[in-house]
């Protein structure tokens, strides 16, 4: 079979199309063959080393996949041949088949493409843990999300709203602002690229605050990081929750005297570590995500495919920032 296989530190450039041997199924586990998996930010870093995780080179990386069992291992019950289902991996989704244990795969809707699937759980549950557990997001309070028209801030404007919040959308592009328009936020602002000097990230800060009104943000989302981060603390509100999901614009250094002065709470937000320790709130976000999705208020917005062969384009183009939605790539 065929997988896409990290062979050295670097970027999208160093992945090598292989042939390696068929994996099998072993007790509790399932052999999927996979239809496609989807592209997020720890693709990126994973193949550089800079993830929290390195595996064993060589690797596939991928850690978000849709597919169709092909066998049932030893132990495992409620699965057969032919079940459609995704699931999360780690790494290794960019390959045409993987084992994965059984406790870890969801059944796919039969109503739901493989391609939706494979893009619904990393950014919709990395969201819901955000949102709820972390940003304490209530009816009727104000969500300021950076980086609202990549996968996780669609899914955080698409999860404020489904929670009743006022969702303020913050993008880079005229495009990315209609996607966010199109996933229900209240009001968008398109900001600047950076880097920013000491005139514009106040300019920044201005335009943050003037979008999320003056009681300011009580949460507000940061996939993003870098120098936006700053000026978008200045825009939170008195005992508002920033939330620390990504850096994909650098990590930044915040100010410590503005938690004093606001009174705020900075929390990082770490999905896999939440899901590890507590699968059992993690496993009622996923029963909430489910619902969610049959009602039509939160939905996968696939925006490009590539072939497996060509899945070094599909991180590049993550790496790049110009992902809009999900990115996936197929098998066949």
């Amino acid at each position: 079979m065929k997988a896409l296989l990290s062979v050295e530190p670097g970027g999208p450039e160093t992945l090598r199309l292989s042939e390696v041997p068929e994996p099998v199924a072993g007790a509790g586990q399932l052999l999927v063959r996979v239809k496609a998996c989807a592209i997020n930010y720890p693709d990126v870093l994973i193949i550089e080393d800079k993830y929290q995780f390195k595996p064993q080179r060589p690797f596939a990386p991928g850690g978000e996949i849709a597919g169709v069992v092909e066998a049932v291992g030893e132990g495992v019950q409620g699965w057969a041949a032919g079940d459609r289902l995704i699931s999360m991996l780690g790494h290794g989704g960019l390959a045409e088949k993987v084992v994965v244990d059984a406790g870890m795969a969801l059944p796919l809707p039969p109503e739901r493409s493989l391609e939706e699937g494979a893009a619904l759980i990393l950014t919709y549950a990395t969201s819901i843990h955000a949102l709820l557990d972390r940003g304490k997001l209530r009816q009727g309070q104000t969500l300021l999300v950076l980086g609202a028209a990549g996968g996780v801030g669609i899914a955080a404007v698409e999860l404020g709203k489904a929670f009743g919040a006022r969702v303020i959308a913050a993008v880079s592009s005229e495009e990315k602002a209609a996607a966010a328009r199109e996933a229900g936020a209240d009001d968008v602002l398109v900001y600047p690229r950076g880097p920013f000097d000491k005139e514009a990230s106040k300019a920044l800060a201005q335009q943050f605050k003037a979008a999320v009104g003056p009681g300011g943000a009580n949460v507000i989302y940061d996939p993003v990081g870098g120098d936006y981060a700053e000026p978008a603390l200045r825009s939170i509100g008195w005992e508002g929750r920033y939330l620390v999901v990504g850096f994909p614009a650098g990590i930044p250094k915040l100010p410590l005297n503005l938690t004093l002065l606001k009174s705020c709470d900075i929390c990082g937000v770490f999905w896999g570590a939440f899901a590890a320790r507590d699968p059992k709130a993690n496993a009622e976000h996923i029963r909430t995500l489910f619902r969610l999705w049959s009602e039509g208020r939160i939905a996968p917005k696939v925006s490009r495919a590539w072939p497996l062969s060509e899945g070094g384009e599909a991180i590049a183009h993550m790496a790049a920032r110009k992902a809009v939605g999900k990115l996936v790539v197929t098998m066949e």
